[in-house]
């Protein structure tokens, strides 16, 4: 199972996001939970760094199935708004996902500080 933990804070901002696991939906390359999930993630990962010249701290283990990235710190107001709105596009096709494929891949909420 794919585990998804997206960390907010306690305002609601997306302060990053981690994947953790495999789908197991199919063999790989036949997967399509992981192809989604990973379509849905480094497209969004893709996109903050193509439109809004914004780049994820993020760490990967292929063999784990882990995908980690850290929101950095974004001084301006409307580039900051930009990002979070590209971030919660992503969590609702992740949870398109989830909601069609549940026991394949789920979703976590963290909240803190």
């Amino acid at each position: 199972m794919i585990r998804v933990t997206i960390d907010q804070a306690e305002d609601g901002r997306i302060r990053g996001f981690t994947l953790a696991g495999h789908a197991e939906y199919a063999e790989p390359g036949r997967d399509i939970v992981c192809a989604g999930v990973s379509a849905v993630t480094f497209g969004t990962v893709n996109a903050l760094e193509a439109l809004l010249h914004v780049d994820l701290d993020c760490e990967t283990d292929e063999e784990s199935g882990l995908f980690k990235a850290a929101v950095p710190p974004c001084p301006d107001p409307e580039t900051e708004e930009r990002l979070q709105l590209l971030l919660r596009s992503m969590v609702v096709m992740l949870e398109s996902i989830e909601e069609s494929y549940g026991e394949y891949m789920h979703i976590i909420r963290t909240q803190g500080g």
